[in-house]
C-alpha cells in the first residue's frame, strides 16, 4: 500500500500556509484540540475520512491525529480536493489519497485505498466512504467500530441503509445536530455559494430573478443571501410545510416549470435528481445561470442538457456554455457539481469550526460507545451540540443567562400550583 495518491508533494509549503490560516479562525476546535492532545483518545486507532480535502478539513485531520489518529483521507468531491493541501497533509505523514479533478475510476480507487488501511472509525461526508465498505470492502466493515456521517445525503443514504437492515456498523448524523445544520447548512451554504458563483462569473446578483430549488436548510440560506444580494427570489418545493414557510419569509413560491421561465439564476439544492431537466432548458431565458450546491452532480440534468444542445464550449474556468438549436445560450457552473466547492473554498472557517468540532467530539463519543451501539444511524448527544455552543459563545467573548434551582424547577414542572 502507497503513504499517498497526490499530483505532487512540492505543493505542500502552499497547503500549510492554508492550514495555518483557518487554524487562527477555527477556536472551538483548538480548545478541542488542546484536550484531545491532553488526552490522546484515538492512540492507536486508524481514522479513514472521505471529505472535501481542502483546508478546513485538512485542519480536522490535524486535530485527530493530535487525539493520536492514524488518519488516512481522501477527497468526497472529484472538483473540491485541493492538491497543496492534499499534499500538506502527506508531508506530515498522513495517508493522503486524492487529487483534484479525478476521474471516476480515479476517485473510487482512491476511496479503496484509503479503505485499505483498515480503519476503526469513519468520517464521511456523502456517504462514499461508508458504500465501499458495504459493497466492495465489506471484509474491512468487521473492524469498523463505527463514524459520523456529514451532511445532508449521507444521513439520507444511511438511513436508506438502516431501515434495509443492511448497515454494518453504528453511525452518527453530525448533519442533523442542531451546531451543524442551523449554522452550516443554513449560513455556511448561503454564503459559500454566492461566493462561489460571485468569484465565477463576475456578474452582479442584484435585480436578478434567481430561482431556488429545495428549501431545506441550505436552501433556506441561499434565498437569504441572495436577497441580502438584492435579488428577487422564487423558491420551488415539493413540501408543502416548506412552500408555507417560503411563502411566510416573503418569497415567491411556484412550480419549477413557471420558474424556468423566470429565472436568470437557477441553484439546486435538493438532494434529489433530475430536478432541472429538459422541459426546463426549453422554457429558459438566454443567459440563464444554472448551478448546484447538492452534494452528487445529478440535480441538473446533464445528459438531457447536452442533448439539448447543438454546441458546447468552456467560456471561462468552471464555466460551460450550452448552445441549444433556436441559439438560446445556458451556462452550467462547475459541471453542476457543489458550485460552493468546485469553484470556491467552501463554507467559512468559523462556520467549518462548529461542525468539525461536532464531528471531532462524535468520533471520540463513537469510540468510546461503539460497543454498547447497535448498527443504526444515531442523533448527535445533545449535550455535544451544547458544548459546542458554548465554546462557541466563550471564544466571541459572549456570556448568557443560567436558570436558577427555582427556575429550572418550574420549567420542568407540571403542577405550577
Amino acid at each position: 500500500m502507497k503513504d499517498y495518491s497526490i499530483r505532487d508533494i512540492g505543493l505542500a509549503p502552499e497547503g500549510r500556509l492554508k492550514i495555518d490560516w483557518v487554524r487562527e479562525h477555527m477556536p472551538v476546535l483548538n480548545a478541542i484540540r488542546e484536550e484531545f492532545e491532553r488526552d490522546r483518545p484515538f492512540a492507536g486507532v486508524r481514522v479513514a475520512m472521505s471529505i472535501h480535502l481542502e483546508a478546513k478539513t485538512a485542519y480536522l485531520a490535524r486535530v485527530l491525529r493530535a487525539g493520536g489518529a492514524e488518519i488516512a483521507i481522501t477527497g468526497s468531491n472529484p472538483l473540491s480536493t485541493q492538491d497543496d493541501v492534499a499534499a500538506a497533509l502527506a508531508a506530515e505523514g498522513m495517508n493522503v489519497y486524492a487529487w483534484h479533478d479525478a476521474s471516476p475510476e480515479e476517485y473510487r480507487a482512491h476511496i479503496l485505498e484509503t479503505l485499505e488501511t483498515g480503519p476503526g472509525i469513519i468520517i464521511d461526508d456523502g456517504g462514499d466512504l461508508v458504500n465501499a465498505l458495504h459493497t466492495e470492502r465489506t471484509d474491512l466493515a468487521g473492524k469498523v467500530t463505527g463514524g459520523c456521517e456529514e451532511t445532508t445525503t449521507g444521513v439520507i443514504r444511511l438511513r436508506a441503509m438502516e431501515k434495509a437492515g443492511r448497515l454494518l456498523f453504528p453511525m452518527v448524523a453530525v448533519n442533523d445536530a442542531l451546531c451543524k445544520y442551523l449554522f452550516d447548512n443554513r449560513y455556511g451554504t448561503g454564503e459559500s455559494v454566492w461566493s462561489g458563483i460571485m468569484r465565477t462569473t463576475n456578474l452582479i446578483v442584484s435585480g436578478k430573478n434567481v430561482v431556488v430549488l429545495g428549501y431545506g436548510w441550505c436552501g433556506r440560506g441561499v434565498a437569504m443571501k441572495a436577497r441580502g444580494l438584492g435579488a428577487r427570489v422564487i423558491v420551488c418545493e415539493v413540501d408543502p410545510v416548506r412552500a408555507v414557510e417560503a411563502y411566510m419569509d416573503g418569497y415567491q413560491v411556484m412550480r419549477s416549470d413557471d420558474a424556468a421561465a423566470a429565472g436568470d439564476m437557477f441553484i439546486t439544492v435538493t438532494g434529489c435528481r433530475d430536478i432541472l431537466r429538459d422541459r426546463h432548458f426549453r422554457r429558459m431565458k438566454n443567459g440563464a445561470i444554472l448551478a448546484n450546491a447538492g452534494h452528487f452532480d445529478v440535480e441538473i440534468n446533464k445528459p438531457e442538457l447536452e442533448a439539448a444542445s447543438v454546441s458546447r464550449r468552456t467560456v471561462r474556468k468552471n464555466i460551460e456554455e450550452f448552445t441549444l438549436r433556436d441559439g438560446r445560450k445556458l451556462y452550467l457552473l462547475a459541471e453542476g457539481r457543489l458550485v460552493n466547492l468546485a469553484a470556491g473554498d467552501g463554507h467559512p472557517a468559523e462556520i467549518m469550526d462548529m461542525s468539525f468540532a461536532l464531528q471531532a467530539l462524535s468520533a471520540r463519543y463513537v469510540l468510546e460507545n461503539g460497543g454498547r451501539m447497535e448498527k443504526r444511524v444515531y442523533d448527535v448527544p445533545p449535550e455535544l451540540d451544547r458544548r459546542v455552543a458554548r465554546i462557541k459563545l466563550r471564544s466571541l467573548g459572549i456570556e448568557i443567562d443560567s436558570l436558577t434551582p427555582e427556575q429550572d424547577e418550574y420549567i420542568h414542572s407540571w403542577n405550577h400550583g
